[in-house]
């Protein structure tokens, strides 16, 4: 494994925590994309380490308030979606939404500092 790669991991998922508690859901995608902006890797694998971070933070921090609140507003929301009231499913889909969001947003970052390193 790359030191670059966790490198670019932990900051992402340490500064998207931190913008987080400040501004919206997706400044996880700004700080993706600075991430992967200021730490040159190939487009894969800007995309895999956008994607492992925030997969990784959104599922510990849905994880945390789903047992907060003993799965009780995970189970409602479950509900709602074709999940059969699963809140362990919802977690994944959770997170793997934003593990996605991540992953485009430090692609992205990735291709523009590759179009503009030539």
């Amino acid at each position: 494994m790359h030191m670059r790669f966790v490198l670019a991991v932990l900051l992402t998922g340490l500064l998207s925590f931190i913008a987080g508690l400040f501004l919206p859901w997706w400044s996880i995608a700004i700080v993706a994309f600075l991430v992967a902006l200021l730490l040159p890797q190939h487009t894969g694998i800007n995309f895999l380490s956008g994607f492992a971070a925030i997969f990784l933070l959104w599922a510990v921090i849905a994880i945390w308030i789903d047992l907060k609140n003993n799965s009780i507003l995970s189970h409602k929301i479950a509900e709602l979606f074709p999940l059969g009231g699963s809140s362990a499913l919802l977690i994944l889909v959770t997170a793997f939404i934003g593990g996605l969001v991540g992953g485009l947003a430090a692609m992205s970052g990735g291709a523009v500092r590759g179009k503009y390193a030539e």
